[in-house]
């Protein structure tokens, strides 16, 4: 009987483009297979699990004895982003795309944020998170105007230098934001992106906060903690659900804290899930097309790995995936619309198990409703039965 589920989302690590990836301009993204073609980065506690048998990679090999049960998934709902990567794996879909801003948001959008704020805002226009700061940081500091961007995905982002807008004062712009931001406007998140440092060297900070659209129908989370179990959100969880279904929290801000508080959360909650989300593959790597930074957090997460099964029980399972891609050998800083990989693993398997290509990530839901005896959301297909144990 399984008491604890640990769903750990590897933040963009898509594993090739999908059917539909034409749609989104993303043909021929692969970002995991296409970073270990350029780094040649070794995963060999990944690839213990079945990572390598899930696609082909070149430093990663298949493991005819894995002890892992893997697969990959294909994003029902429409869109790339984060939220809706995330809401799917808990058992919502989305069949419109949150809204985009190619030109930037429009004034009957920017006027009365501008009058709530009792500021005017600088940008208003798609731009890498890094690149806006270099160009615009300089005239944010001189004038105290809050900097508005948008980029590929459906967010609002607010950057502001710490010494010039407080962090208080930022996240309550973030939250003016979010309650303007509904129906044609509704954008998936609305985003604090302070960041500190002088003209030439600005640097942007771990104090991002993210700032949901709540989920439009309950989810897995809001269905376990409805009957009593544990739900523990590590990392943006809790932002991403905008609260929704979470019991408690660790709001850690990069992949080291975020493998830490895991560590923790399962050495003190014995049943439950613990949902995690390592954010540094996509934020600081995926967005910045550094794939040498991204290997290098790859393997971080996999020496670490050891630690983490060290802790769990026969009456655990854990489950590894993504939410969406981010290759960062393409031209393109933004999410891809690609496969996600999907591993499980429990002390008491008997051998690896090929779980094949699902046709939605709401399988996970499907599944923890299953272990859990909860009711489902009504998507996906529960993968229980396929496990060796």
């Amino acid at each position: 009987m399984i008491k604890r589920v640990l769903l750990i989302v590897l933040d963009s690590v898509g594993v090739g483009e999908a059917p539909d990836a034409y749609k989104y301009g993303d043909n021929g993204s692969n970002t995991l297979g296409h970073i270990c073609d350029v780094t040649g980065v070794k995963l060999p506690n990944l690839g213990r699990l079945g990572l390598g048998n899930i696609l082909p990679l070149k430093s990663v090999e298949a493991d005819e004895s894995a002890i892992g049960a893997y697969g990959k998934m294909q994003e029902h709902s429409a869109g790339k982003d984060t939220t809706t990567g995330h809401w799917e794996i808990a058992g919502l879909w989305i069949d419109k795309a949150f809204p985009t801003f190619p030109n930037g948001f429009p004034d009957e959008v920017i006027k009365p944020f501008e009058e709530k704020i009792g500021r005017k805002v600088i940008g208003n226009k798609p731009a890498s998170g890094t690149e806006i700061i270099e160009e615009l940081g300089e005239e944010h500091v001189k004038t105290g105007c809050p900097i508005v961007y948008t980029s590929a995905d459906s967010v609002f982002q607010i950057a502001a230098h710490e010494d010039v807008i407080p962090l208080n004062e930022l996240y309550r712009m973030c939250e003016i934001a979010r309650e303007m931001l509904n129906g044609e406007f509704a954008v998936g998140r609305v985003i604090a992106r302070p960041f500190v440092g002088k003209p030439g060297n600005f640097v942007r900070t771990e104090n991002r906060r993210d700032f949901s659209l709540k989920p439009l129908s309950p989810t897995i989370l809001d269905n376990l903690k409805e009957v009593g179990y544990e739900v523990f959100a590590i990392g943006k969880i809790e932002d991403i659900f905008a609260g929704c279904g979470i019991t408690g929290k660790d709001h850690t801000t990069n992949n080291k804290d975020g493998i830490i508080a895991t560590l923790k959360a399962l050495d003190k909650i014995k049943s439950g899930l613990i949902f995690t989300n390592l954010v540094d593959f996509d934020m600081l790597y995926g967005h910045r097309n550094n794939p040498e930074g991204y290997a290098d957090a790859l393997k971080y997460f996999d020496n670490h790995l050891p630690e983490i099964l060290a802790k769990l029980d026969d009456d655990d399972l854990m489950i590894i995936t993504a939410d969406h891609g981010n290759d960062p050998t393409t031209a393109s800083t933004d999410h891809s619309r690609e496969y996600v990989p999907l591993i499980v693993y429990s002390p008491k398997f008997k051998h690896g198990a090929n779980l094949g290509v699902r046709q939605t990530f709401s399988d996970i839901a499907a599944t923890i409703a299953e272990v859990f005896n909860v009711k489902g959301t009504g998507h996906g297909t529960s993968f229980l039965d396929e496990l060796p144990f």
